[in-house]
């Protein structure tokens, strides 16, 4: 057999392991989140399975999160798995802020403001009680308009603090007012309060992969140095915890477990760009 002849094999396994390249399944994409959750063995299944049902242009985290939501036992909200701190009796309205708010990033200034208010009521009720009279909060402050909220008067904080569907204790009221001042000091200096706050983190969430409570803190060191800059600029209600409540809520911070269904598509939009205008 001549040398030409004995190299024409060689090419061909070459090129044949090539086409075997590109038919192989890519995990790429999903082994950088789905391998954090599941065993490899299952989560290469999945991510086979997805690759069948899902177009490779369509094939990014958000689609899949998505996919792997209908695959839970149940599409409608009953069955999923959720963070352990949502359970059989937490109220309806706290399970759809866990499902549709927390950890989603917020730019818009004055929804800033509002989930920095209602964090600070966590030093008096809890996020079920707060969420019940959201709405409520939302007409008394003018939709948490920083420049409305900072002109209210005498009239509005008495109106407010003697609504008993509210219920806010007068100094709450004001504090409210007073943050509302701060945050127009800041817009003036940034440009916008959610430019100032997002500031802290690179304007990237910081994507935390807890897998039990115990492991999520109560604070944390860029909560701290938030909350000591704020106190600074003569802000009320905002220490480390309590700005640590806001980041997660603000979606700063992902702090779903990541056996959470919300988990991945939490991901998805903390790894998109910094959506600010």
């Amino acid at each position: 057999m001549s040398k030409e002849n004995t190299r024409r094999p060689v090419k061909e396994n070459r090129s044949s392991s090539k086409e075997k390249d590109v038919h192989k399944p890519n995990y790429n994409l999903l082994s950088k989140h789905l391998k954090k959750v599941y065993p490899v063995g299952v989560y290469k299944k999945i991510a086979a399975a997805i690759r069948l049902i899902i177009p490779r242009e369509k094939r990014d985290v958000s689609t899949v999160a998505r996919y792997m939501q209908k695959l839970s036992p149940s599409h409608n909200g009953e069955g999923l798995n959720r963070c352990n701190w949502i359970t059989a009796n937490s109220d309806k309205v706290y399970v759809q802020f866990h499902d549709e708010c927390w950890g989603i990033p917020v730019y818009d200034d004055n929804q800033l403001f509002e989930l920095l208010a209602m964090s600070g009521m966590l030093m008096d009720f809890n996020w079920t009680e707060i969420l019940k009279r959201k709405d409520l909060f939302r007409e008394a402050f003018a939709g948490f308009d920083p420049s409305t909220v900072a002109k209210m008067g005498e009239k509005e904080i008495m109106d407010i603090s003697s609504n008993k569907a509210i219920m806010l204790a007068e100094s709450r009221v004001r504090c409210i007012i007073d943050n509302a001042k701060c945050i127009q000091r800041i817009v003036k200096e940034y440009g916008s309060f959610s430019g100032y706050i997002w500031g802290y983190v690179d304007y990237k969430p910081v994507i935390n992969r807890f897998r039990y409570p115990r492991n999520v803190p109560l604070r944390s060191p860029k909560a701290e140095a938030i909350s000591k800059d704020l106190l600074k600029r003569g802000f009320r209600f905002v220490g480390p915890v309590i700005v640590y409540s806001f980041m997660q809520a603000a979606g700063m911070t992902i702090d779903h477990l990541v056996d959470c269904f919300r988990f991945l598509d939490c991901v998805s939009h903390a790894e998109r760009p910094w959506r600010h205008v």
